[in-house]
């Protein structure tokens, strides 16, 4: 049977099943393949790295055997004092900026390209090269670990643009929230996998002959080469197609580009339906975000748990997620992903509500909670990709998924600030996680909001089977 070309009418529907299966599964892997940087580089091992090299720097001595030591001293960065313990969250905080700035750029070319996999492929390896690099960060050389951090964040984010964007090409209406569902389930396997052997050498070095800086600086380098390894395998699977729909400007790539951004943010009014999923989806999303940045200070702080429970867990929520991902996927087959959207806020609101009163020092009820955590976490972010994916419009889904990726990093501090102030106006961290239910709750009233229906229509979109 013969694919009909994509540009024309239906093309999606007229895609062999046979051939979307095989590219679905080629998709499935750059989750696989980012997770690996996103766990064990921007998630675990290279922020208390960077932050012991700029201490170094700020004070001239921090070894392994200096474990009590704190260093007061500042750094200068472009004429500013900045607390080398800081310096991470920095470097974040402005590539989180720059992130909201270019990403709907990206999205716009993305787009008008015919090219999206090569696009996807050269913003990963980009950023692989940047995480490999990570591994001559020694000494006292900080200024290179800011900038690669910096360079790899916004890579990642690019190519999310790119990969999210290809869902909308690969799988019809009613496949998305199992093919995204799958996506996610595979990048937590894959993340968990990798940190797990990487948690495990840097545990272990001793036995192996290794000091402490020299595992982290080979844990960084095995996840720079896993993300760029299996980007090959979605290059090589998925295929390029013509762009559609496109709204004619003069110039070149970059100047039409910021035009079919312009049209879009000025359209974006015409679909009241999307802005309402995104606002909901940019205030519960940072409550997830924020639980999973306070969740190891959380349980260190206030509840007393030493660093080997903290890692255990971390790999806990890992794997039950992948579970979470693919449960929440098939129940969204049955009942529609907006709804199961909606129960697993529900469940989020429990957590935090649960996470304010459980006792310290008690392991059980605090892995208990990490599975309730990972249960929703796969599960609620697969789903808003998928049940966004339905509300774009047609040969647009890049810009739109760029300005998904835009806004929910440019608002990505308001939880942490709120963590933040609540903690220090209360002197407990047990306030401070409840507060975060505001989020939840605020998403959920936005989100009950959306007719989906109405929303996918008003996109140009067929509903699928089950709404």
């Amino acid at each position: 049977m013969t694919a009909a070309p994509s540009g024309s009418p239906g093309g999606l529907a007229d895609l062999s099943p046979l051939s979307r299966r095989k590219e679905q599964r080629a998709w499935y892997w750059y989750d696989w393949a980012n997770s690996g940087y996103v766990t064990t580089v921007a998630t675990v091992l290279f922020a208390p790295y960077l932050i012991t090299v700029a201490e170094r720097a700020a004070c001239g001595r921090v070894t392994d055997a200096d474990a009590g030591f704190k260093c007061t001293e500042d750094l200068g960065v472009l004429g500013l004092s900045v607390s080398p313990g800081s310096l991470v969250f920095y470097v974040v905080t402005v590539a989180t900026i720059v992130s909201a700035l270019v990403l709907p750029v990206v999205g716009a070319a993305a787009d008008r390209s015919a090219r999206k996999k090569t696009l996807m492929a050269r913003f990963a390896w980009v950023g692989s090269l940047a995480a490999g690099l990570m591994f001559f960060v020694t000494g006292s050389n900080w200024q290179l670990g800011a900038g690669l951090l910096f360079v790899a964040n916004i890579c990642l984010g690019s190519s999310l643009v790119v990969y999210d964007a290809i869902l909308c090409e690969i799988a019809t209406p009613d496949e998305r929230d199992r093919v995204s569902s799958r996506g996610w389930a595979m990048g937590y396997l894959g993340g968990g996998l990798l940190l797990a052997v990487n948690l495990a050498l840097v545990t272990m070095h001793d036995t192996v002959g290794l000091d402490t800086e020299m595992a982290v600086r080979i844990s960084l380098v095995s996840a720079a080469l896993w993300w760029a390894g299996f980007t090959l395998i979605p290059y090589l699977g998925l295929r390029d197609r013509p762009a559609v729909n496109l709204v004619p400007r003069s110039g070149g790539l970059v100047k039409e580009s910021f035009g079919q951004l312009a049209v879009t943010l000025r359209d974006l009014r015409r679909y009241p339906v999307t802005l309402t999923f995104l606002v909901a989806y940019l205030f519960y999303n940072d409550g997830i975000q924020t639980v999973i940045v306070s969740a190891s200070v959380y349980g260190e702080k206030q509840l007393g748990f030493a660093t080997e429970v903290l890692i255990a867990t971390i790999l806990l929520v890992q794997f039950v997620a992948f579970g979470g991902a693919l449960l929440f996927g098939r129940v969204a087959q049955r009942y529609g992903s907006r709804k199961v959207i909606l129960a697993g806020l529900l469940i989020w609101m429990a957590v935090v509500t649960i996470g304010m009163v459980i006792p310290a020092q008690q392991v059980v009820p605090f892995l208990a909670l990490a599975v309730g955590i990972g249960l929703v976490l796969g599960g609620t972010q697969a789903l808003s990709r998928s049940f966004y994916s339905q509300l774009v419009p047609r040969g647009r889904e890049a810009e739109y998924f760029s300005l998904y990726q835009a806004c929910e990093r440019g608002t990505s501090w308001l939880g942490t600030l709120t963590f933040g102030l609540v903690h220090q106006l209360t002197d407990s961290y047990r306030p401070a996680i409840f507060a975060l239910i505001v989020f939840f709750l605020v998403g959920f009233a936005l989100l009950f909001r959306v007719d989906p229906v109405r929303g996918i229509r008003e996109a140009g979109n067929t509903p699928p089977s089950v709404v």
